[in-house]
C-alpha cells in the first residue's frame, strides 16, 4: 500500500518537533510517562520489601526505562503465568509501562508468594 511508511512517522516527528505549542505539549506528556514509570519501579520494590520478598530488590529502582529485569528465575516466571496470569520473559524481564496503580499490588504480591515457592 506505500511504498515508504517511515516517511510517515518522520514528518509526524518533523511537524511536533517544529512547533512550540506541539513540542511542549509532548515533553510534557513524556515527563509524565517516565515519571510514572519511575514511581511504579519504586512502588514496586517498596511493596515487595513490605512483603518480606527474600532478596535485595534495590535493582528495581536503579534500572532505568521501560523494561527492568526482576532477577526471577524461570520456574518462578513459569509459575506466575500458570498461576497468576502473569507473563513475563523466561529470564524474568518485565514491562514497566505495563504496570498500574490498578495492578501493581497484585503483581507485586503475586512475584513475593512465587520468590517464596508459595504459588
Amino acid at each position: 500500500m506505500y511504498s515508504n511508511p517511515p516517511l510517515h512517522g518522520a514528518r509526524i516527528a518533523s511537524t511536533i518537533l517544529r512547533n512550540q505549542d506541539l513540542y511542549g505539549l509532548w515533553e510534557s506528556e513524556v515527563k509524565h510517562m517516565a515519571g510514572r514509570i519511575i514511581d511504579m519501579r519504586h512502588r514496586l520494590r517498596d511493596n515487595l520489601v513490605n512483603l518480606n520478598t527474600p532478596g535485595d530488590w534495590s535493582h528495581i529502582t536503579r534500572q532505568i526505562g521501560m523494561f527492568s529485569f526482576t532477577g526471577l528465575t524461570t520456574p518462578q516466571t513459569k509459575a506466575l503465568a500458570e498461576k497468576a496470569h502473569i507473563y513475563m520473559t523466561a529470564d524474568g524481564r518485565i514491562s514497566m509501562a505495563g504496570l498500574n496503580a490498578s495492578n501493581i499490588d497484585y503483581f507485586s504480591e503475586s512475584v513475593s508468594k512465587a520468590v517464596k515457592g508459595e504459588l
